[in-house]
């Protein structure tokens, strides 16, 4: 006795086999529906997108920090340089009021009024360069927003793109989940369980056509001894492939 018979040998209605071909083949929709669920293009963009935000964010943060510094920075020579300036401004005016007779004291003030010149222009010379530097991180911070900005309204267009994508698998989904209820509710129980054994084993494929002399399921030619077999075989009688052990259905194309 063959495999087949040896191994299961169920007596089943030629119409219900048809049926659990529909079946395999609303099952397998449900498992491609599943895999396109799990990737998405959309999804695969938003997701990018999403991460470039993220990023730029982070910059922007590092970049807004830096900036706080260089202001602090540029606070601190602002007021450096106004303190010199009102030493001089002082000074300056004790000098040209007239009111220091003491040679030696006039010498002393017209030293401290050339170094506190040379402090001045020293001070200006650091707060400028700080200046420069502050004006450089706003535009460098500026473009990041605004770069971050752009990417931010391609990502929410790409979540709403996903979410579309994502509802239209659902929707399919719901009606092929429907559609597989209802044909499940036509096999009698022993078969689906046997049916969903299979599923399980054989890659969520376990009901295949015969078709012009070949599985479906693993696409292997049958041989001349299997073909007058299953010519032989009643028609109610539930048949294996010999070559994957796939349920093999006999249809107006199998060559028989």
């Amino acid at each position: 006795m063959d495999r087949t018979s040896e191994e299961h040998a169920l007596n089943i209605d030629p119409f219900i086999q048809i049926r659990l071909l529909d079946l395999q083949k609303v099952d397998s929709e449900l498992d491609r529906n599943a895999h396109r669920a799990r990737t998405l293009p959309e999804a695969v963009t938003a997701a990018s997108l999403h991460a470039e935000v993220m990023a730029l964010d982070d910059e922007i943060a590092g970049a807004e920090a830096a900036l706080f510094d260089l202001r602090r920075e540029q606070n601190r020579a602002d007021a450096d340089v106004e303190l010199v300036r009102q030493r001089v401004s002082k000074d300056q005016h004790l000098l040209d009021s007239g009111s220091i007779n003491d040679p030696k004291q006039l010498e002393n003030l017209q030293h401290e009024l050339g170094s506190l010149a040379r402090r001045q222009a020293d001070l200006e010379d650091v707060e400028i360069e700080i200046m420069e530097r502050v004006e450089i991180a706003e535009h460098e911070l500026a473009a990041l927003v605004t770069r971050r900005d752009g990417l931010a309204v391609d990502s929410a267009a790409a979540n709403e793109a996903r979410d579309v994508a994502a509802d239209a698998l659902g929707v399919e989904r719901a009606e092929l989940t429907n559609e597989r209820a209802l044909m499940a509710g036509e096999v009698p129980a022993d078969l689906l369980k046997f049916y969903e054994k299979l599923r399980a084993d054989h890659d969520g494929v376990a009901a295949a056509a015969l078709h012009r002399g070949r599985c479906e399921g693993c696409h292997m030619e049958l041989t001349a001894v299997d073909i007058n077999r299953i010519r032989e075989a009643p028609s109610h009688e539930l048949l294996r492939c010999e070559e994957c052990r796939r349920i093999l259905i006999r249809t107006a194309e199998s060559g028989l």
